[in-house]
């Protein structure tokens, strides 16, 4: 049995655990309202503009511009994944990761190249482990992004998309549903469909723009706004998913240090009892010896 002293060190311990992921919670909480804020100002923006494309792309060929075009063959597949930089967050990033591994295996079954942008540095060390090719890494940038990142990143893979080095463009992130909910969510951004770009518009489509000087033009234009769109619609998500899981992870450490203070209070009754009553046996016995 522990001694008296382990098991009070323990309880001090463990109380001291609780008072830093507790601390964690509150600023995990703190962040995920800051986060939230950030994605409530980007969605008017997003679905206007997922409106108006969606509009734009609706008559068009896919001739009109090659990031509608579809490869002739298709041989390299670039996955871009969105992790956190940090972790104690539970399984968050590892659910990013292994939905990214898995479309990387069905992809390489089919006898394509797959190749990564990885945004994050949870995501990107774990891939360097793999057989996989990392393009490009982005690490450190979770914590104070904004759409200058999105830009960056969304440049490489259009380049990338044009000199026809990659042959689709998938992204994998983690969507922000609720506090409780931040599913891996993999989306293809190149080549683009009209389809896919007016499912993003709620409501579908409107035709109440005229445009000018031209469809062809804007769409030029937009286009490639689109892909960085949607990047930044990722990087969001994920970073206001990673504060939502961590918020979780601390509140459940915290009351698992309940738990086992608990636990160990109980424990160190018993032992304390223990002691009392041994000492009690021995006093006992030393009374009785002297009678006889």
């Amino acid at each position: 049995m522990a001694s008296l002293k382990d098991v009070q060190n323990q309880i001090v311990s463990i109380k001291k655990t609780k008072q830093i992921t507790k601390a964690m919670n509150m600023v995990a909480s703190a962040k995920l309202r800051g986060a939230q804020s950030r994605i409530d100002r980007f969605r008017p923006y997003a679905d206007k503009f997922y409106e108006m494309l969606g509009d734009l792309a609706a008559g068009a060929d896919s001739s009109v511009h090659p990031l509608l075009e579809v490869h002739e063959e298709i041989k390299t597949v670039g996955i871009m994944l969105v992790t956190s930089d940090r972790g104690l967050c539970g399984s968050f990033n590892a659910n990013m990761i292994n939905a990214a591994l898995k479309l990387a295996a069905e992809k390489k079954a089919e006898g394509k190249t797959v190749k990564f942008y990885c945004v994050g540095k949870r995501g990107r060390d774990t891939i360097k482990k793999t057989e996989f090719e990392i393009i490009e890494a982005y690490a450190d940038e979770m914590g104070s992004f904004d759409f200058n990142l999105a830009i960056t990143v969304g440049n490489t893979v259009i380049d990338a998309y044009l000199a026809e080095e990659l042959d689709e463009v998938f992204l994998v992130f983690g969507k922000f549903v609720s506090v409780a909910s931040q599913p891996p969510t993999t989306l293809q951004i190149l080549p683009m469909s009209s389809d896919a770009v007016g499912e993003e518009a709620e409501g579908g489509a409107s035709s109440e723009y005229i445009y000018e000087p031209s469809v062809e033009g804007l769409l030029a234009e937009l286009l490639p706004r689109f892909v960085k769109v949607q990047v930044y619609r990722g990087l969001l998500d994920t970073s206001t998913s990673e504060h939502a899981a961590r918020m979780a992870a601390m509140d459940n450490a915290t009351r698992a240090c309940d738990d086992m203070t608990e636990t160990l209070t109980l424990l160190y009754n018993k032992t304390r009892q223990a002691a009392i009553t041994a000492d009690l046996m021995d006093i006992v016995g030393g009374a009785e010896a002297l009678k006889g």
